[in-house]
């Protein structure tokens, strides 16, 4: 098993190259994470390249994977140095990006057009992944595969298809698929909703749904607010609008 006490390691300027968009690109890799987060992704098809465990946490890390070559034992100072934690866990993984889903394949599920917040993109995520909409579109926003997302996801990114695109392409390749737009005020009750072969778009937190986008959907749909609160969190409001249209 191979051990790393140094902080000038070369493994430990790649792992914190992964910290960065450009550097994730430039690898096609990226980092998860925490006990439950890892389980989570090493159960799914993503493809593990190893496992970082501090001393302390080396015989959960055995538990996880089988193989010890894919296990680097790490001192507490090299963690914090690759972990983007404040306090870290003690266990990261770093896995494959995986192929770009093709839009010829996509079914229902949900668009998250331009969601800034990554703790909203990965909540979002996490929703889709529980409630049935397996097929998740992305338009701008926050990077999917960045750590503070994947980590807002639990590892539910591996449950779930990504397709990444523009307004353009989805349009041009969505085929029957009809878009269910989730906004503020004004529209019919999710109740009503297109329940089969459907996407729910749910827009940025501050702006809502690019205009381009709104005017191309079939339907605008609003929760209705009994309490009389002016609109949700959009994670929040994304997730409602999600059971309701793909859970119940």
């Amino acid at each position: 098993m191979k051990s790393i006490t140094s902080l000038i390691n070369p493994d430990v300027k790649y792992i914190t190259s992964l910290h960065s968009a450009k550097g994730r690109a430039q690898h096609n890799q990226f980092i998860a994470e925490g006990i439950r987060v890892c389980q989570t992704l090493l159960e799914s098809s993503l493809k593990l390249s190893r496992l970082y465990a501090t001393h302390a946490m080396l015989d959960q890390a055995k538990l996880m994977v089988n193989d010890e070559d894919r296990i680097v034992a790490v001192s507490a100072k090299v963690m914090e140095k690759i972990s983007t934690s404040v306090t870290p866990s003690g266990i990261m993984a770093v896995f494959a990006i995986p192929k770009p889903a093709d839009l010829a394949d996509l079914g229902a599920g949900v668009v998250l057009a331009h969601i800034a917040d990554p703790g909203n993109m990965g909540t979002l995520i996490r929703s889709a992944a529980a409630l049935g909409a397996r097929n998740v579109v992305t338009i701008e926003g926050a990077d999917v595969w960045s750590p503070k997302v994947v980590q807002a996801t639990a590892g539910a990114l591996g449950a779930v298809k990504i397709f990444r695109c523009t307004t353009e392409e989805l349009l041009e390749q969505k085929g029957e698929l009809k878009l269910n737009a989730l906004v503020v005020e004004g529209g019919a009750s999710v109740e009503s909703a297109s329940r089969k072969d459907c996407l729910l778009v749910v827009g940025n937190e501050a702006h809502g749904i690019p205009h381009d986008l709104l005017v191309a959907c079939d339907q605008e749909i609003t929760l209705s607010m009994p309490g009389k609160i002016e609109s949700l969190n959009a994670a929040v409001a994304g997730s409602i609008a999600m059971y309701m249209v793909f859970a119940k």
